[in-house]
């Protein structure tokens, strides 16, 4: 850390406070205001955070300017041609990408866990038969705690990592679980044989009494997603899985709140709001049409997939995507979304209008068509995302735990009634 430091003078008392300036490997220096309530009884206002820094992290960079995403130093680039997405979120707990042995061993230790509890299944009973997949997905993972309550000493490290196993390998079994009670089928069991992709991709589609071949390209394209969802610094759910893990809480209760948080329209049903989206455009006729009513801050609709809070260039995971896009329309037919979207996103990238506010294309507005085109409903897209992005929540919960932490307590600006007598 660089001994750098910030004068702040406050003109009421003339009272001058000197505050560190935080430098990091990467990315911007931060100004260390933990200081401030006591030499000045002041603290600060950021709604959203989106100045503040709310940990140290080694996980994941982002440099939104750039449109540049680093796993553990690795470019999402080099993952996505190099690595698969085991080995992916073996470097995010770890830190380091994991050698053939080790990988190996991290596999046979997937295996061994994605199994769940018989009686787990019978959770889902509780819920309605047309359920969303994310509400019974947040209930049954929130319930792990009481079946797997033998590594719960989140201070021994040897039972944090069987815990972040566990989560991570029983995650795909109780989606495809989720999707499969909607549809009325039995349950159906992970296969010892099937890769990580393959495994769930067989519990998702296979039919009682049918055979079923997973596709190699599907799988292929599955993990693709997951290596790219799979983490993204400090977003909403992954600063839920923080906040919640700083009480103290059990991992599952922890990541069952990320689960909640990602639910939301704005953070992972994106990917579901895009399709939505160009469902309602229709024809590239109607582009202009809606284009116009985008720019219309009096119009409540909103072009989605569009522009991002930390990337204020192309998203680099939306580059990857969209070479994928072709491969898998080309072999799996042409979905009219995706000419569709080709000419949206052609539009409004020479329109000054998103030029000037550096609206770019998005993980999110690709990644629905890819797993529209592997048969994947439409309620369980943000299910994809939970199961991949697992493996960065269990990373940052191990992270916050090994290196120590207090319990979030955020401030607020009090803009109530003072007080008054009751009458």
């Amino acid at each position: 850390m660089s001994q750098r430091t910030i004068t702040l003078i406050d003109s009421q008392s003339d009272t001058k406070v000197e505050l560190p300036v935080l430098k990091p490997v990467l990315g911007k220096s931060a100004i260390d205001i933990a200081s401030l309530p006591k030499k000045l009884n002041l603290f600060s206002h950021d709604p959203g955070f989106v100045a503040t820094s709310s940990c140290e992290s080694a996980i994941t960079f982002i440099d939104g300017g750039e449109g540049k995403l680093l796993y553990r130093g690795y470019s999402i680039e080099d993952l996505c041609e190099h690595s698969s997405f085991l080995d992916t979120a073996y470097l995010l707990y770890h830190g380091e990408l994991p050698d053939k042995a080790q990988s190996a061993a991290y596999l046979k230790d997937i295996k061994h866990y994605r199994m769940v509890n018989a009686r787990v299944h019978n959770f889902f009973q509780g819920f309605h038969y047309d359920a969303h997949p994310m509400a019974m997905m947040t209930g049954v993972v929130g319930s792990l705690s009481a079946f797997y309550h033998d590594a719960l000493d989140i201070t021994d490290a040897s039972n944090r990592y069987i815990t972040a196993m566990r989560l991570l390998a029983k995650m795909p079994t109780i989606a495809a679980s989720a999707h499969r009670y909607r549809l009325g089928y039995p349950e159906l069991y992970p296969q010892a044989e099937d890769s990580y992709t393959e495994s769930f991709l067989r519990m998702m589609f296979q039919r009682p009494g049918d055979d079923y071949e997973v596709d190699p390209l599907a799988a292929k394209a599955l993990d693709l997603l997951f290596i790219l969802h799979a983490d993204h610094e400090q977003n909403a759910s992954t600063s839920t899985v923080r906040l919640a893990g700083s009480t103290g809480t059990n991992p599952y209760a922890a990541v069952a709140s990320g689960i909640a948080a990602l639910w939301g329209a704005a953070h992972g049903g994106a990917n579901e709001a895009v399709l939505n989206m160009l469902d309602a455009i229709g024809h590239k006729e109607n582009i202009d049409k809606y284009i116009a009513k985008a720019k219309d801050k009096d119009d409540p609709f909103k072009l989605m997939g569009f522009g991002h809070r930390v990337y204020h260039n192309y998203d680099p995971r939306a580059k990857i995507i969209q070479k994928y896009c072709y491969e898998i329309l080309e072999h799996y037919g042409n979905d009219p979304r995706m000419e569709l979207a080709m000419r949206l996103e052609e539009v409004a990238l020479n329109d000054e209008y998103f030029i000037e506010r550096k609206l770019y294309p998005n993980v999110d507005f690709y990644s629905g068509i890819i797993y529209s085109a592997l048969g994947i409903p439409t309620n369980m897209f943000t299910v994809m995302f939970a199961v991949a992005r697992t493996a960065g929540w269990v990373a940052h919960w191990n992270e916050m735990i090994t290196n120590g932490y207090r319990i979030g307590r955020p401030r607020q600006l009090y803009m109530g009634s003072a007080q008054r007598k009751f009458k």
